[in-house]
C-alpha cells in the first residue's frame, strides 16, 4: 500500500495557520498520509532535487495544474493508496516552482486558479486530503 506524503518548503511562521496544519496533520496520519517539512534554506533546485530523489510519484502544487472536485481527489487518494509505491505531493517555496528544465515534465495539482499565500494551500491541501479520506470512508463530513 503506498502513502501520501506531502511536503513543505519551511516551517508555518503564523501560528493561526501552523495550530490548523497541524490539526490536520493529526487527523490524516492514521489514514496514511504524512507531512514532511523542508528547510526554508533550500533553494527551490534543491528542494526540487530532494523530492525527485525519492523513490514514488512527485506532484507539484501550482496554480496551472490540473483541477478536482474534492470527489475526483478521493478517487485519486483511494487510487495512490492502493499503489506500491508512495505518492508525494509537494507545495513548493513562496516564489513558485522553477518553470522550465525537466520541472516542467512534473505533473501538478491546482487547488485553484487564483494565488493563495504559502501557508494558506498548505493548510487547504490538508483539508482537502481531510475530506477524501472522509469521502472514502463514507462518513457526513462531506456534504455533496
Amino acid at each position: 500500500m503506498g502513502r501520501i506524503v506531502v511536503h513543505f518548503h519551511g516551517k508555518t511562521k503564523d501560528k493561526s495557520m501552523a495550530k490548523l496544519i497541524q490539526n490536520y496533520s493529526e487527523r490524516i496520519l492514521p489514514r496514511g498520509v504524512k507531512v514532511e517539512t523542508h528547510s526554508e534554506k533550500l533553494s527551490v533546485d534543491d528542494y526540487l532535487k530532494q523530492l525527485q530523489s525519492r523513490p514514488g510519484t512527485l506532484i507539484l502544487l501550482d496554480e496551472g495544474g490540473n483541477q478536482y472536485s474534492s470527489e475526483q481527489l478521493a478517487d485519486l487518494c483511494k487510487k495512490w493508496a492502493l499503489q506500491g509505491e508512495d505518492t508525494h505531493l509537494a507545495i513548493g517555496p513562496f516564489d513558485g516552482w522553477p518553470k522550465g528544465g525537466n520541472a516542467q515534465e512534473i505533473a501538478r495539482i491546482s487547488l485553484s486558479i487564483m494565488t493563495l499565500p504559502h501557508e494558506l494551500a498548505s493548510v487547504v491541501l490538508l483539508e482537502q486530503l481531510y475530506r477524501a479520506t472522509e469521502i472514502n470512508r463514507g462518513s457526513g463530513y462531506h456534504k455533496a
